[in-house]
């Protein structure tokens, strides 16, 4: 059984530092192999990176992001894949502890080879769990944290293991036969954000369970990802670092779902964006009557 560690990078050294740090103490760190892809870092990362023996550097360009990052890395580590090895994908701004990818590792067999997830914690907040991972309802194009239903009980005490509908990025093992079955990324479609949502959802279509074990925790700084509050309206609605992109949205939800799904996304776009804006709008409205 092996293990293949895939971190997409763009600068941030501090931060990959500290998650290599954290892979060379893992229980199962013999059965390891560390892929870092530099996307065109200019803050010393890949000089770094070029120093340490016991991880491969790929380096972009510059525009791979995210989900172009991680298919490079399927490239590179796919053709050596056995049947009884592991995908984990990472983000470089995360630590776990010590039994983090063995904790993983068995989740998935217990579960009859699940992808699995991580739950996040947040530095310095309390309770520390931000996130579970995603639900979707693909009629209505929502998506929310699994976290958002939890009582305040449970949040300072989860379950051991959540059923989710889509996984993210930071912190998710995957059997790597998946890959090879059903195919990598679609970084022409989905760059960036949604990528990750999107290739889970393609497995768990095919019947593949996707579970996220509270056990298996990865660690984050105060504000983890990108922080679009300073964005102007056109950047957080067009931009490609924005989650809130529209035109990936919709591309998201022409991929998901069942084929009537796929075809009115979007009409169901325009539909639901019109009416949470008027909602967004009365609520404002009555609002501000009730302080006149």
């Amino acid at each position: 059984m092996h293990v293949n560690v895939i971190i997409p990078v763009f600068n941030r050294l501090k931060h990959t530092r500290k998650v290599l740090e954290a892979l060379r103490r893992q229980t199962l760190f013999g059965a390891l192999t560390i892929v870092v892809v530099n996307d065109g870092s200019t803050d010393g990362t890949a000089d770094y990176l070029h120093s340490q023996d016991d991880v491969v550097e790929i380096r972009g360009g510059g525009n791979l992001w995210w989900g172009g990052a991680i298919e490079e890395g399927l490239k590179h580590v796919l053709p050596s894949c056995q049947a009884e090895d592991y995908i984990l994908f990472l983000n470089n701004d995360t630590w776990f502890d010590d039994q983090y990818i063995e904790t993983l590792v068995q989740t998935s067999k217990d579960n009859g080879g699940a992808a699995v997830g991580s739950v996040i914690h947040e530095e310095g907040r309390d309770p520390p769990l931000v996130s579970i991972g995603a639900k979707v309802n693909i009629n209505r194009l929502a998506v929310w944290d699994l976290l958002s239903e939890l009582s305040e009980t449970e949040k300072r005490s989860p379950n051991g293991q959540y059923r989710v509908d889509a996984l993210s990025g930071r912190g998710t093992l995957y059997p790597a036969p998946l890959f090879r079955k059903y195919g990598g990324m679609r970084p022409s479609l989905l760059p960036h954000y949604m990528a990750d949502y999107e290739i889970a959802m393609r497995f768990a279509r095919a019947g593949v369970p996707l579970v996220v074990s509270s056990n298996a925790i990865v660690y984050s700084p105060p504000i983890y990802g990108n922080d679009t509050s300073r964005l102007s309206w056109r950047k957080q609605l067009f931009g490609r670092r924005s989650p809130h992109n529209v035109f990936q949205r919709l591309i998201f939800y022409s991929l998901v779902g069942s084929p009537v799904q796929r075809m009115t996304a979007p009409i169901r776009m325009v539909y639901f964006s019109c009416s949470r804006a008027f909602s967004t709008w009365r609520s404002l409205a009555k609002r501000k009557e009730g302080t006149i």
